[in-house]
């Protein structure tokens, strides 16, 4: 089913029952379902977290300077991809792990078209490091990464089989979703991944996978396009990307939906009907304005937005937008 894969893991899966640290076991057994896969024909990129070293936003309430405390996240994520790294070579699989910012001869500097290249070539690229920047999740980074590469999805591997409406260690009567759309996730506050990465992923066609990791064979399924843990998925085109569109009402910047009424009459396409005729020109001009990929067209008395699918072009775009 998924050709080139972005498998997101967490720092703490790679500490094993602590989540501290490096349990060598567990992170055997990863290397080995990743080495399985790609012999399988499979293309695997991996991002992992550092959380189980160092986490800045944690590490900024216990007096660490955030800027600084992200930078050791940075690096702890540089620690966890070497050591996977080197239990996948072991295993007769290439691994070769990037950094986001020069870290030569320690690892090599990212660039795309070299993991991409590493990937053609059947081997394993570990993209460290996060985005490169103070304030951003590794999801994000993850996120980013994937939309780069042109992953066909962000693989997260976790220690439950999926998403729950609650924790189902704490609550018996949780129920797992199988299938979830980006908007859903967010209004239901759903924290697996944080709202810049679903936003990406979302605008890029994406899908998003989480799974249980440390389920024999889990990523094997996964891979080959049998149901396992919960997909999340581009839903309908959603009004809220005109949210933060400014228009200019009577010389007030005033977002889309306070000056029309902005709905979908179908999966890919955004209708607005201005409370003023007058401001279609106006709305139209906002629109183009705000780079959001999105082109406006009018019968006079309607504007509608066909949402387009993710070209080479655009996929540069958002890669652009998320690094600014």
């Amino acid at each position: 089913m998924y050709k080139r894969v972005l498998l997101k893991l967490s720092g703490e899966s790679l500490g094993g029952p602590s989540g501290k640290g490096l349990d060598e076991q567990r992170i055997a057994a990863y290397a080995s379902q990743i080495v399985s896969a790609v012999r399988s024909g499979h293309q695997v990129a991996v991002v992992n977290g550092g959380g189980n070293i160092f986490r800045g936003l944690q590490g900024s309430g216990k007096g660490f300077d955030r800027v600084d405390g992200d930078k050791m996240g940075m690096l702890a994520t540089v620690i966890n991809s070497m050591a996977l790294a080197q239990f996948i070579r072991e295993q007769g699989v290439r691994a070769e792990v990037f950094t986001a910012t020069p870290m030569e001869p320690i690892a090599r500097y990212y660039v795309r078209d070299a993991a991409v290249r590493l990937l053609e070539e059947g081997g394993v690229a570990l993209i460290a490091g996060g985005t490169g920047n103070p304030f951003f999740t590794t999801d994000s980074g993850a996120a980013l990464r994937a939309l780069e590469i042109g992953a066909d999805a962000v693989l997260k591997g976790t220690r439950v089989d999926g998403v729950y409406t609650a924790d189902p260690e704490k609550d018996p009567t949780a129920v797992k979703y199988d299938e979830l759309t980006f908007s859903k996730a967010l209004a239901d506050h759903l924290k697996v991944m944080d709202a810049t990465a679903f936003a990406l992923c979302e605008q890029g066609n994406v899908p998003i996978v989480v799974f249980n990791i440390d389920q024999d064979g889990a990523l094997a399924d996964l891979l080959e396009g049998k149901k396992v843990g919960t997909n999340y998925r581009v839903g309908k085109a959603n009004p809220a990307v005109f949210n933060k569109v400014l228009v200019n009402y009577y010389g007030t910047p005033t977002p889309i939906p306070q000056v029309a009424s902005v709905t979908t009459p179908d999966a890919k396409t955004l209708a607005i009907q201005p409370w003023e005729r007058s401001l279609i020109p106006a709305i139209e001009k906002a629109i183009i304005d705000s780079n959001i990929g999105l082109t406006p067209s009018n019968n006079g008395e309607t504007i509608r937005c066909s949402v387009p699918a993710l070209t080479e072009e655009r996929r540069k775009e958002l890669v652009k937008s998320a690094k600014v």
